[in-house]
């Protein structure tokens, strides 16, 4: 038969071929397969290949740059202020943090950590299977020393606000190709933001949290720390490995 015979006499044609009785559709007929391994298996185009790593390239270089760059953005020329940044917010505790969108892998429902002999600490909690890959969990909460919620239930500080259902979850972001695993108590999302809603940090730092922090934004109310994600985890890995 043709390469293409199901556009002839299958079900894109006349429908006269007589496989059809037994196969009712051409979708489950083994030439069909075959004509779409075909398909994928075919030589790119001249140029395909290099078009492509090219424009990744420029996309990734851009997010990296503009997330390396936030405090000094907040004061360039009006062509570089319409720029805007992706971050993903989540909250640890009573603390609302943000990274870089692009370093966002996965979110996962809370899943079992199995601790490393003699290597487990209050930063490092041990592995996490996602997916059928093991990777390193550790806990932000531990390694920023950000105040749970239960210790702030005698506080007169006004509590942080949380969403009427809160659902805990696993957050997998990518380093410099170092993945980690890190639990948070909450997700708003994924925002693209104007840099110009961005504001610098404080001299006067106070609290680990502050310390890694690159900026500062208002959203929906809420104080949102914008974590330095280059220093917070080369941080990290020099206390868990």
């Amino acid at each position: 038969m043709g390469q293409e015979c199901w556009n002839e006499i299958g079900i894109g044609g006349d429908r006269s071929c007589p496989e059809l009785e037994r196969f009712i559709h051409c979708h489950n007929c083994p030439v069909y397969s075959q004509g779409g391994r075909s398909l994928l298996d075919r030589e790119a185009p001249a140029g395909y290949r290099e078009e492509w790593t090219e424009l990744v390239r420029e996309e990734t270089v851009t997010e990296e740059l503009q997330a390396k760059t936030l405090p000094s953005q907040l004061t360039t020329t009006p062509v570089e202020a319409e720029k805007t940044v992706s971050v993903a917010i989540f909250r640890l505790g009573i603390e609302w943090l943000a990274l870089p969108a692009f370093t966002f892998k996965e979110v996962t429902p809370p899943c079992a950590i199995h601790t490393l002999p003699h290597r487990s600490n209050e930063i490092l909690l041990g592995l996490v299977n996602i997916r059928g890959e093991i990777l390193t969990c550790i806990s932000m909460h531990n390694f920023l020393g950000v105040e749970t919620q239960s210790a702030k239930k005698n506080s007169a500080t006004p509590k942080p606000q949380m969403s009427p259902i809160v659902y805990s979850r696993m957050v997998v972001v990518e380093i410099q190709g170092n993945p980690w695993v890190f639990p948070v108590d909450e997700i708003d999302g994924i925002h693209r933001l104007d840099v110009k809603r961005f504001q610098e940090v404080p001299a006067v730092l106070s609290k680990s949290t502050d310390a890694y922090t690159q900026a500062i934004i208002q959203w929906q109310n809420k104080k949102v720390n914008c974590l330095d994600y280059e220093r917070v985890f080369s941080s990290v890995k020099r206390r868990t490995l």
